[in-house]
């Protein structure tokens, strides 16, 4: 099973087929507990979940792996993934888990591990507990005495939200600002409308109803028509749209446009390097972000370090260089002077902090640059290596020679579904479309 138990992201999978049925997250929570088992004092993990049907089924298989090994749990129930990783630590708890699937539709799920420091695991620990997996446990159960409890969590959601608003100097107010929050009908859907109104803003809530189906439906970061049409209704000054698990922001302007996480960072790698705030000269992005992003902070004497596509990627380099602002341009925003992963909720708070301070509309404080065309186009595969093959890396190199110094062209296999993703961007739109669209036909033939 080995890496293919785990994605850029965890475990994922189609809820109730292979990975993701109770029988796997059974292995995965004894097999977790074994790897981080170490002393003889008692044992403890701390578990949230999104709101989907499946969270359920995967909750108790997990219950039941770690307390057969030993481990004491805590259920937080629906909570964003940043504050799994937040009580991880808070509590000091020996492991965090987060089942959720992110922005994906509610058939399926995953589950994200975090460390006792709050941040993703290593690869290395990934294939350490894949092995496990892959082995009889039996002989590491806990005997009847030594079975692990479980337990709720009490308070939990007001903690996170103390967290999030502390996040902001104390003397910041969001009042005055008419604030449409749409969470997905997922992770957040509670503390994220809280913790605005508590900060003093004027809040407008869409998809705060879970029932176990509508996560990201036609809602959240991936689709915002709704949460324009509601910022156009009531007259909001900003829209701020949260994925499943909260992990991920977009926002929309008071005209109803959408703004992405490479024009956030933008905002904040301006503003704290104004104040000083920046704790190396420049932030981390992926190779998916924007070349107008570049080129922008290249003007302010900031650079952008690229990396592979995941926020956890993104957090290692940013631990490695001293960076303290990071985020891909889905929205996935990491300020490590806070959090050890992207957090929605405080991504959109300093953005509303920026906004506060120069009293401009937002369309005018969030879009800090023009950028250059960009197009992705998604190929569908059933199996084996279409990269691979001879056909497909001729075509690629094709589309380099063409853009040459004026575009970048981006191939990747997607590490949650079974998808090639093609990407080009340039100063040349007709160029890049063509590019993409000649690159993607031979992937899509390869793939056949």
């Amino acid at each position: 099973m080995m890496r293919k138990l785990f994605g850029t992201d965890g475990i994922r999978g189609r809820a109730n087929v292979h990975p993701m049925t109770a029988e796997t997250a059974l292995k995965v929570g004894m097999a977790a507990g074994l790897a981080f088992k170490n002393g003889g004092h008692r044992h403890r993990v701390v578990i949230g979940k999104d709101t989907r049907l499946s969270g359920y089924m995967i909750e108790n298989a997990l219950v039941a792996g770690f307390t057969s090994v030993g481990m004491d749990v805590f259920l937080l129930g629906p909570m964003p993934t940043p504050s799994v990783a937040m009580l991880t630590r808070s509590l000091r708890a020996d492991l965090g888990v987060m089942i959720s699937a992110s922005h994906n539709p509610f058939e399926d799920n995953g589950i994200k591990f975090f460390g006792p420091d709050g941040f993703k695991l290593s690869d290395e620990i990934e294939n350490a507990i894949a092995e496990l997996v892959d082995q009889d446990m039996s002989g590491h159960l806990s005997s009847s005495r030594d079975l692990g409890r479980a337990k709720r969590i009490d308070g939990a959601q007001q903690r996170y939200i103390e967290f999030a608003k502390r996040t902001l100097p104390r003397e910041m107010s969001l009042e005055g600002l008419r604030v449409v929050i749409d969470c997905a009908n997922g992770a957040a859907y509670r503390v994220a409308p809280e913790a605005l109104w508590e900060l003093g803003a004027d809040v407008f809530s869409i998809s705060v109803t879970p029932d176990g189906f509508n996560i990201n439906k036609e809602c959240g970061s991936t689709s915002t028509q709704a949460l324009s049409r509601k910022v156009h209704e009531v007259r909001a000054d900003i829209g701020i749209a949260l994925d499943g698990d909260a992990d991920r922001v977009i926002i929309v302007d008071e005209n109803g446009s959408v703004i992405d996480g490479d024009q956030l960072m933008a905002v904040v790698a301006q503003s704290w390097q104004a104040s000083n705030r920046l704790s190396a000269p420049g932030i981390v992005a992926t190779v998916m972000s924007n070349l107008g992003l570049e080129r922008y902070l290249d003007g302010l004497g900031l650079n952008l370090v690229r990396t592979k596509v995941g926020d956890r990627y993104v957090v290692e380099q940013m631990r490695a260089g001293g960076f303290n602002v990071g985020g891909e341009q889905s929205g996935h925003i990491v300020m490590s002077d806070f959090t050890t992963t992207g957090d929605g909720l405080i991504a959109a708070l300093q953005v509303m902090a920026c906004i506060k301070d120069l009293d401009r509309p937002v369309s005018e404080v969030c879009r800090r640059f023009d950028p250059v065309p960009q197009i992705l186009k998604n190929v569908r595969y059933a199996g084996g290596e279409p990269l691979a093959q001879d056909e497909v890396k001729s075509a690629i190199h094709d589309g380099e020679m063409r853009l040459g110094n004026a575009g970048r062209l981006v191939i990747r296999a997607s590490g949650t579904e079974p998808l090639i993703r093609v990407m080009a961007e340039g100063d040349d739109a007709d160029l890049v479309n063509q590019v993409v669209n000649d690159i993607a036909e031979v992937v899509a033939r390869s793939a056949a």
